[in-house]
């Protein structure tokens, strides 16, 4: 396995940049999208539907009852007190996020899940668009053919579900950082694809007045009812303006008192602190709260998940923060607690850690402009509107962070 052409590398990716859909493929500079594909058989597919859609069921059971637990609870799973009211807002029980994604490493023992981003994913684009067009240029079945469709219905399922629950849903804005191109067009493209009637504006244009949530227009002031914001709640809790007022604690009231309606609904982010996953292999281990094929498939697929050291001496492990992203705050331990692997990022180390069984992602060399690139393969697998839905591969190190590549995924055959 070689380096790939200059030429094959921009009949595939050119023609994506033009039509602005995915301009991405270099970041800062470095390759992100491979000029490769990766082929796997559908029995893989399949597993990686069922596990999705199996864990979206034993998380969504999960939410409701958070939703009415003590505020000591939420806290320690490190849920901000500003945003405490509003993660108790019940839009939609058996939807508790529109897009998610589930992470999944394949182990000696089989898909093992590593975490769940049910409040911001990205990788959106690289599964439900560029995947099919990588999969025609090389010529292999699409895994993912179709699956851009789910949006449209999840999102109107939502915006049903505000309406009943009495919200206003008339004036529809999707935001995120204008300036960060990966996420302006992961949101711009949510909007193309969401089949609402909506309208763009950066985070920087959003205004609270009067308390209300608007979007600066030129030189006007236009009301939000819905957002689709691709920006993390835990972050929106800590931000002010520029004369230190809470801006994003204010925005979280107006969530909490259904003067607005956002997307990921509130609950979503029930499900993004990966105390959660500690919680739920609690309750595994008890034997309590779920029934006997919930626990089989808790067991198949998840990791055992602690508060605290329980594998010191015993077996590998990691540290995560509850709230990191893309590899962000993790360290990776022998089993005598020694480092093998540290992120080199200063973000998410001031925030709680859970500890997590450690599996090893599987090796794969992929072709890369430098050459071959002997890396660990990262399986996505989206969860839409309650459902299994595109997958996407990411490969990198033993820590998979945001500078990891993108790897096009085909069907065998």
């Amino acid at each position: 396995m070689g380096k790939w052409t200059q030429s094959e590398r921009e009949q595939l990716y050119g023609p994506m940049r033009e039509e602005g859909i995915f301009t991405w493929d270099r970041m800062y500079g470095e390759e992100y999208a491979l000029a490769d594909i990766h082929l796997i058989s559908k029995t893989l597919r399949d597993e990686l539907a069922r596990a999705t859609s199996g864990l979206g069921a034993v998380f969504t059971k999960v939410v409701p009852v958070l939703q009415q637990a003590e505020d000591a609870l939420l806290l320690d799973l490190g849920v901000p007190e500003q945003a405490l009211q509003a993660v108790r807002k019940a839009v939609l029980p058996d939807m508790p996020t529109v897009i998610g994604r589930f992470d999944f490493a394949q182990t000696s023992e089989g898909l093992k899940m590593l975490e769940c981003n049910s409040d911001t994913p990205t990788g959106i684009v690289e599964a439900f668009y560029v995947n099919g067009q990588a999969c025609r240029f090389y010529q292999h079945e699409d895994p993912n053919a179709g699956m851009d469709s789910h949006f449209a219905s999840a999102f109107e399922k939502l915006l049903w579900a505000y309406r009943k629950h009495g919200y206003s849903t008339e004036q529809i804005w999707f935001s995120s950082l204008d300036w960060h191109e990966e996420d302006k067009g992961t949101t711009q493209y949510l909007l193309s694809q969401s089949g609402l009637s909506a309208r763009f504006a950066a985070l920087e244009q959003l205004r609270v007045w009067n308390d209300r949530l608007y979007a600066q227009d030129g030189d006007h002031l236009r009301p939000v009812d819905l957002l689709y914001r691709l920006h993390a709640l835990e972050k929106l809790a800590e931000e002010r303006d520029e004369d230190g007022y809470p801006t994003g604690a204010h925005v979280l009231s107006l969530i909490a008192d259904q003067k607005l309606a956002i997307i990921n609904p509130p609950s979503a982010f029930l499900i993004q602190t990966k105390a959660l996953q500690a919680l739920i292999w609690s309750l595994h281990e008890e034997r309590e709260f779920f029934d006997r094929d919930e626990q089989d498939l808790i067991a198949t697929y998840m990791l055992p998940t602690y508060f605290e050291n329980r594998f010191l001496g015993e077996s590998d492990y990691v540290t995560k923060p509850v709230f990191g992203r893309e590899g962000g705050g993790v360290t990776l331990f022998d089993a005598a607690g020694e480092i093998v692997d540290k992120d080199q990022e200063d973000s998410y180390w001031d925030q709680p850690m859970i500890y997590q069984k450690r599996v090893e992602l599987p090796r794969i060399t992929v072709k890369t402009e430098g050459g071959p690139y002997d890396g660990r393969l990262l399986w996505g697998s989206f969860w839409i509107g309650g459902h299994a839905s595109a997958i996407v591969a990411r490969v990198g190190g033993p820590i998979t962070n945001n500078m990891s590549y993108y790897l096009p995924v085909g069907l065998e055959g």
